[in-house]
């Protein structure tokens, strides 16, 4: 029945049309295109979010990204975000594989759902504020299914914690990495830098920071 429902979810995020703005620059990458990528068909269409029908760990990013997700079909896919998230999902036992280069690659999760706050990679990677709301429709419809098997809901970096705090009208929280908060009865809210590569080629966020993230989420869904 959640595989369903996740299905009738990816169908409505793809045919979406709420954001002009968005669709025109999705669109307008898919046909310029960079050169490393220019024999390739981009997705250039609005990306539901994937993973287990019984996930437990509930990742929310920012958006896919232009050449990333945008160009494969799948979020944090084809970038370097996407290539620290897999090998992460895959050293802490998340996921079959460690890397995730497009969507049909056989890339698997298990107890792991991971999704974005908005569904189209946004100019300068900026969403607007109106282009949140329009999208937190399908965050919203994304936790509700899931909601039964949610333990930690992971927010990778200030505009996903800020997004799903605004999204169920949770306020006086601080972003900052490696916190938590109970949230929602018995859920966690777990912020985290995201895996820019403006943040881990700084040092802002190191290996060592990202793996303890998904070691916090397991102790704290042990300890539920």
């Amino acid at each position: 029945m959640v595989d369903l429902e996740l299905e009738e979810i990816s169908e409505k995020v793809i045919s979406c049309s709420l954001c002009p703005r968005l669709l025109s620059y999705i669109n307008q990458v898919g046909k310029t295109k960079v050169r490393r990528f220019i024999a390739q068909d981009y997705w250039a269409k609005p990306l539901p979010g994937f993973g287990d029908p019984k996930a437990w760990l509930f990742i929310i990013g920012l958006a896919p990204a232009a050449h990333g997700g945008n160009r494969t079909g799948r979020i944090f896919t084809g970038d370097s975000s996407g290539d620290w998230l897999a090998k992460a999902l895959f050293e802490t036992g998340f996921a079959n594989k460690s890397t995730s280069l497009h969507k049909n690659d056989g890339l698997v999760l298990s107890g792991a759902y991971v999704t974005a706050a908005v569904k189209c990679a946004p100019p300068q990677n900026k969403p607007t504020s109106l282009e949140r709301l329009n999208c937190s429709q399908y965050l919203l419809t994304e936790t509700e299914v899931l909601k039964d098997t949610t333990k930690v809901i992971l927010t990778l970096g200030k505009f996903a914690f800020d997004a799903y705090c605004e999204l169920f009208k949770i306020k006086g929280l601080t972003f900052s990495h490696g916190a938590y908060y109970n949230v929602k009865g018995q859920k966690t809210l777990l912020a985290s830098y995201h895996p820019s590569r403006r943040n881990t080629s700084t040092g802002k966020l190191t290996w060592n920071m990202w793996i303890d993230v998904f070691k916090t989420a397991r102790m704290i869904a042990l300890n539920k």
